[in-house]
């Protein structure tokens, strides 16, 4: 299941940029949003000349199956 409810609605980089900024906020520690916010954008930045649609919705779904992982991951933690 995905972190947040409008994981479905994301269709395209920039509402992938911005579903994962609002991820980090889920995230317990201000260093650790930190950190994901910085990966986060540099990701951004690196695959921004992608232009082949398939590939880009296989980055859509692997970065929000990624963030249903890592918040899993720290909020078990708890």
């Amino acid at each position: 299941m995905p972190p947040l409810i409008c994981a479905e609605l994301v269709q395209n980089p920039v509402q992938l940029y911005r579903y994962l900024l609002r991820c980090c906020k889920l995230l317990p520690s201000a260093a650790m949003q930190k950190h994901y916010r910085h990966t986060i954008r540099q990701g951004f930045n690196s695959h921004s000349d992608e232009d082949d649609k398939e590939r880009i919705q296989l980055m859509i779904q692997r970065a929000i199956e990624d963030a249903d992982w890592i918040l899993d991951k720290y909020t078990k933690k708890k």
